[in-house]
């Protein structure tokens, strides 16, 4: 198995470092070392799950001052499940990070061109992807259940990418983030009826269990629409972790029974932030 690419650096965070780039951040976070109470204990940084929003408020504050990137700068949207991009400008930075009613909207798709901007998406079991074009210097994070990964919110990065920005996908480096395995997650005919015809006759990223009932793996079929986009696969990091079997990490919607907190994954390049 190869190296996890999301490193432990302390109780509440795990940060991607293989793109050897030091104005670059990038990670995800953990459900330990935050002040939320059960269910949502402890580092919940989800605004619409019913937690105390001051509490919230303070758990984000924690992680801004954990990587050192202002909560003014952060930009968030109102995830909706949906392959909706946006790109984010200077003007929107602030959006949704203590009001959830203030996000960018029906957004499940976020870049920047610009520094000093924190990308930031909540998730709990839903895979994050993350997009890096070195080049240009372009940052972007894609929030993936199902239902965005077979509308194909990855193709909808790269070709917005493609068209507005002028980047070649063969340059974008990608990360799938810890999210929830196929040892975990069973879905239904209705469900890998849409992933077959996302896949266009590629290898199945799913085994059956029992009848109507099928094992599926959201990262790998992530990776084939990556790919499948023209993000060569040896400049994609996937993550081993799932959220699910790692209880004592992530916080998990389906292990949880839908009672439960929310993590952020994040990427921003920063400058000096005065």
């Amino acid at each position: 198995m190869l190296k996890e690419p999301f490193q432990l650096i302390n109780e509440q965070i795990l940060l991607l470092n293989s793109w050897n780039n030091s104005k670059l951040i990038t990670g995800f976070t953990t459900k330990n070392g935050g002040l939320s109470e059960s269910p949502f204990s402890s580092f919940n940084l989800g605004l619409h799950v019913n937690d105390d929003a001051q509490t919230v408020a303070t758990n984000r504050n924690k992680l801004s001052e954990l990587i050192d990137f202002p909560t003014s700068r952060w930009a968030c949207s109102d995830q909706v499940h949906e392959n909706k991009v946006v790109k984010v400008t200077n003007k929107m930075a602030g959006s949704g990070v203590y009001d959830y009613q203030n996000s960018i909207k029906s957004t499940d798709g976020v870049y920047t061109t610009e520094t000093n901007i924190l990308l930031a998406l909540c998730f709990a079991d839903c895979v994050p992807l993350y997009f890096y074009e070195p080049k240009k210097e372009i940052v972007g994070i894609a929030h993936a259940g199902w239902k965005g990964t077979v509308k194909n919110i990855v193709g909808e990065m790269v070709h917005k990418w493609t068209k507005d920005e002028n980047v070649d996908p063969a340059n974008i480096k990608a990360a799938i983030g810890p999210s929830i395995g196929p040892c975990c997650y069973v879905v239904d005919d209705h469900v890998i009826h849409f992933v077959n015809d996302v896949l266009q006759g590629e290898h199945k990223p799913y085994s059956k269990v029992s009848a109507g009932q099928y094992a599926l793996d959201l990262k790998q079929l992530n990776l084939q629409l990556m790919v499948a986009s023209g993000i060569l696969k040896e400049n994609i990091d996937v993550s081993h972790y799932c959220t699910s079997c790692s209880e004592s990490l992530f916080f998990s919607h389906r292990r949880d029974k839908g009672k439960t907190g929310r993590m952020v994954s994040f990427i921003g390049k920063k400058e000096s932030i005065s």
